[in-house]
């Protein structure tokens, strides 16, 4: 196919520039649909939104969303799930501040146990704490009953 005089083909799919907001990048491929679930976008249509998963050769996903920007724990939640994403805030076009998320070596109160016995899921008043790992993969270690969550954290999100 004969590229257009812009350099861009009929078959290229191109995402238009926001004025403000954030760019989420580096996303893990597969994962875009779960930083949505983790910002509550699901929840509220209102909310103007691009999402391009299976980016290039790399295999990323991106997500960019009109006129907001994230709050901390919102990006926290992200670097479980994609640890090699990252963060830029657009302002008038231009992107004025750029991250990479963070991912700590502790959680608390973000992600519940899969152990049904575990302390943290009966009726005593106890958060859930977990110790991070990071080696092929992100692994939670509970830091009451010892289990492990490895594979699909963003299910196990509170």
């Amino acid at each position: 196919m004969k590229p257009k005089p812009d350099g861009h083909n009929d078959r290229e799919l191109r995402v238009k520039r926001i004025t403000n907001g954030t760019v989420i990048d580096h996303i893990t491929a597969g994962q875009a649909l779960n930083v949505l679930r983790i910002l509550g976008i699901m929840d509220r249509l209102e909310e103007v939104v691009s999402v391009v998963m299976n980016v290039s050769d790399r295999k990323k996903d991106i997500v960019k969303i009109e006129g907001r920007e994230l709050k901390p724990e919102e990006v926290d939640k992200i670097a479980l799930i994609s640890p090699d994403a990252t963060i830029n805030i657009i302002r008038d076009y231009e992107v004025v501040e750029k991250h990479r998320v963070i991912l700590p070596s502790r959680i608390e109160g973000v992600v519940r146990c899969i152990n049904p016995n575990c302390i943290t899921n009966t009726d005593e008043p106890v958060k859930p704490k977990f110790v991070i790992s990071r080696g092929e993969r992100v692994e939670l270690h509970c830091m009451y009953c010892g289990r492990v969550i490895a594979d699909r954290i963003a299910d196990f999100l509170i």
